[in-house]
């Protein structure tokens, strides 16, 4: 098995040459600002470094620094971050920001625990911003560095089991100096060589320290435990429109999926089929429903979360009175102005579905 000396050697060594650039990296050698890393790691978080680059340039051009973003509303930040999905990640975002801006100045702590204590940061967050930003030998497991580890023990629990023993073996790796450049240098390593199918091992610098390698067998690794199969809900999203063309839209509770975020209103996303009629007639009052004209279904909407397939059934339903029905939270925009609003990718496929008809 790799020295800590040796191993961390040859990956630094491999870094100083090839480190990727990226808008939030600074070049090998050189701390970045907290800021920028803290921003960078929330928003790469279950996304891909292609789709975040043109978000973190956005959010940087908006709100150069942490005072900027916690002083800017709440809404400001989720209609940015409309299309990066998972959107607690935005609300924690502002929240952690008014916190630093707030109680520690505008300036983020360089230790585990406070990082810790900061709303939205996790034990793998908190280890990143102390190792890059800060150049704190926290251990960084990402899933690259997960794949990695994986397969340089060639670990045969299966994930997310093995988390813990990868964690312990990747600690046992991680050098007391240059840990930050040590963690971006196996991120990359993972992105570009180490990848989950074809693995170009001939050009890694751990390859003569990899056991998976030496039994031909890296693409085993990470074991992985059978997938579960994800069940389907339903609902009816209602296109609600006026004469002079304005559609109502209601805001989403604070907390649960898609919190906060702007949305078509809709029945409640359950596995059985729902009833256009039936659910016109549960979902509005009389008074409301007298105010009906037209009425027709568009295309079927389909997306995926993380546990769950939801299928949306969009109900076009034009009203013959202007600012009826009126619903909590709710506000009449025209499909003009939709971009002004959070509206996350789900009800942009709403949006599509009905107009592109």
């Amino acid at each position: 098995m790799p020295s800590k000396k040796s191993f961390s050697t040859n990956i630094l060594d491999w870094y100083d040459l090839h480190a990727r650039s990226l808008p939030w990296r600074s070049p090998p050698g050189v701390r970045p600002d907290p800021y920028h890393v803290w921003l960078s790691e929330i928003m790469l978080q279950q996304t891909t470094v292609a789709t975040v680059g043109p978000y973190f340039e956005k959010f940087l051009k908006a709100w150069p620094t942490v005072h900027h973003m916690a002083s800017a509303p709440l809404d400001d930040i989720l209609t940015a971050w409309a299309g990066l999905g998972y959107y607690a990640r935005a609300r924690n975002l502002h929240k952690c920001a008014v916190v630093v801006s707030r109680d520690f100045g505008g300036v983020f702590p360089d230790d585990l625990p406070s990082l810790l204590s900061l709303p939205g940061i996790g034990p793998y967050t908190a280890a990143a911003i102390a190792a890059i930003a800060f150049d704190r030998s926290s251990t960084v497991v990402d899933g690259n560095i997960e794949r990695i580890i994986s397969r340089l023990y060639r670990i045969n629990t299966p994930l997310p089991a093995a988390k813990k023993e990868i964690t312990k073996k990747a600690a046992a790796l991680t050098p007391e100096k240059r840990a930050g450049d040590y963690a971006q240098a196996l991120m990359d390593i993972g992105a570009v060589i180490c990848t989950p199918r074809r693995p170009n091992c001939g050009t890694c610098p751990a390859a003569h320290a990899c056991a998976a390698f030496a039994k031909g067998d890296m693409e085993k690794y990470p074991v992985k435990a059978p997938k579960k199969v994800k069940p389907t809900r339903r609902a009816l999203v209602f296109w609600l429109q006026l004469p002079d063309g304005r559609v109502l839209l209601r805001r989403r509770a604070e907390t649960g999926l898609l919190g906060g975020m702007m949305e078509f209103p809709s029945t409640d996303w359950v596995e059985e089929a729902v009833e256009i009629e039936a659910a016109l007639d549960s979902f509005f009052a009389d008074e409301r429903r007298e105010f009906f004209g037209e009425i027709t279904a568009g295309d079927l909407v389909r997306h995926t979360f993380t546990h769950f397939h939801l299928e949306l059934q969009p109900v076009v339903v034009h009203v013959d009175e202007p600012g009826r029905p009126d619903l909590a939270d709710g506000l009449w925009v025209r499909p003009a102005d939709f971009g002004n609003y959070a509206l996350p990718t789900l009800m942009t496929k709403v949006v599509r579905a009905v107009t592109d008809r």
